[in-house]
C-alpha cells in the first residue's frame, strides 16, 4: 500500500472513530446543551425536575467525554464544541449565582446588617471586653503613670504624654495646620486600623482568647489617653476630636472582634451541627460582616484624614461623630429585617 493510501486510510479511520464517539454520546451533549441554554436565558422554572437533577451528572459525563476526546485526538470541531459546552455548564453548576451588582445590592440592602444582628451575643461580649479594656487602661495609668508608655505606642503619643501642659495637649488636637498630605495620612490610618480588625477576626479561630486579648490591648491605650486629657480638663475636647472617626472605627473593630468570637463560639458550642459544619456557617456569616468592616474602615480613614483635620471646632467634631454613630446603628438595627436566614 502506497503512502497516500495509508494516509487516506488513517483519515477514514479517524473520521469513523470520531463519528462513532459522537453517536454514542451525542444525546447527552444535546440534552446538557438544551438545559444550559435555558438556564442562561433565565428559564430555570421551565426545566423539569428530572433535568435539574440530571444537570450535575450530565456535566460530569460531558467533561469526561472532553477528556477522552483530547486523549484520542478527535476532530477540532468536536473538541471546540465540547470545550465550549463544558465551560458554559461549569458556570451554571459551580459559578456564581448572581452578578456583582446584585450581590452588592443584597449586601447593602440587608445582608450585612442581618449578619451583624445574628451575632448579637458576640457583639455584646466584645463590647463588654472593650469597655473593660478602657477602664483597665485608665486605672493602670492613674495608679502609675509609667504604664502610659507601655499602653500607648510612641507614634500615637508624640507630645501627648504625662506631664504635658494643657496648651501642648490642646495644640495636639488642633487640625487647622494639618490639611496637607491628608490623603497619605488617611491611607496610613486605614492600613493600621485594618490590621487590628483583621487580627481580631482571624485570631477567633484560636477559640477567641487572642481576640479578647487584642481588644483589651487596643482599648487600654484609649483609656490611658482619656485619663491623660481628663487630667488637664480636656476630656470633652479629646472625646470630640476622637469621635469624628472613632465612632466608626471603634464600631468596626468591635464588629471584627465579634466576628472572631462568633467563629470561636460556634467551634466550642456547635449545638446540633458538627464542629466543622458549625464553624463553616459561622465563618460565612462572619466573612460577610468583615466585608462591611472593611467599608467602615475606609469611611473612618476618610473622616480621620480629612473631616477631623478640617473641622477644628469641638462641637462640629462631636456632631459629626454622633451622626455617624446614629447612621451606623440605624442601618444595623433597621435595615434587612425581612432578610431570610441571616438573622437566625
Amino acid at each position: 500500500m502506497s503512502g497516500a493510501a495509508k494516509e487516506n486510510a488513517a483519515i477514514e479511520a479517524a473520521a469513523l472513530r470520531s463519528d462513532r464517539f459522537r453517536f454514542e454520546r451525542e444525546a447527552d451533549w444535546k440534552r446538557l446543551d438544551a438545559i444550559v441554554a435555558r438556564m442562561e436565558k433565565g428559564q430555570l422554572r421551565r426545566l423539569s425536575d428530572e433535568d435539574v437533577q440530571a444537570l450535575p451528572v450530565l456535566y460530569r459525563t460531558v467533561a469526561s467525554s472532553l477528556s477522552v476526546a483530547r486523549e484520542i485526538s478527535l476532530d477540532a470541531a468536536t473538541l471546540a464544541y465540547l470545550e465550549a459546552l463544558v465551560q458554559r455548564a461549569w458556570f451554571v453548576v459551580y459559578g456564581p449565582r448572581s452578578s456583582l451588582g446584585s450581590w452588592l445590592r443584597a449586601f447593602i440592602g440587608g445582608g450585612w446588617s442581618a449578619s451583624v444582628r445574628a451575632m448579637w451575643l458576640d457583639v455584646l461580649i466584645a463590647l463588654a471586653v472593650m469597655v473593660a479594656g478602657v477602664a483597665a487602661g485608665w486605672m493602670l495609668v492613674a495608679g502609675d503613670p509609667d504604664w502610659y508608655g507601655s499602653l500607648v505606642p510612641g507614634g500615637m503619643a508624640d507630645t501627648r504624654v504625662p506631664g504635658a501642659s494643657r496648651e501642648v495637649l490642646m495644640q495636639s488636637l488642633d487640625g487647622t495646620d494639618g490639611s496637607t498630605g491628608l490623603a497619605a495620612f488617611a491611607a496610613y490610618l486605614f492600613s493600621n486600623n485594618a490590621q487590628v480588625s483583621i487580627l481580631a477576626f482571624a485570631l477567633g479561630f484560636a477559640f477567641g482568647v487572642p481576640t479578647l486579648m487584642l481588644l483589651v490591648q487596643n482599648t487600654a491605650g484609649l483609656g490611658a489617653m482619656l485619663w491623660l486629657f481628663n487630667g488637664q480638663g480636656l476630656l470633652l475636647e479629646f472625646s470630640a476630636w476622637l469621635s469624628v472617626h472613632g465612632t466608626t472605627e471603634l464600631l468596626a473593630i468591635l464588629l471584627a472582634g465579634a466576628s472572631g468570637l462568633h467563629i470561636a463560639r460556634s467551634m466550642a458550642f456547635p449545638g446540633q451541627l458538627g464542629a466543622l459544619e458549625a464553624a463553616g456557617v459561622a465563618g460565612r456569616r462572619s466573612a460577610q460582616v468583615m466585608s462591611g468592616v472593611v467599608l467602615m474602615l475606609v469611611v473612618a480613614a476618610m473622616l480621620e484624614g480629612f473631616a477631623r483635620q478640617l473641622v477644628p471646632d469641638p462641637a462640629g467634631r462631636l456632631t459629626i461623630g454622633l451622626i455617624m454613630l446614629a447612621l451606623w446603628l440605624a442601618y444595623i438595627l433597621a435595615v434587612g429585617r425581612t432578610s431570610h436566614g441571616a438573622d437566625k
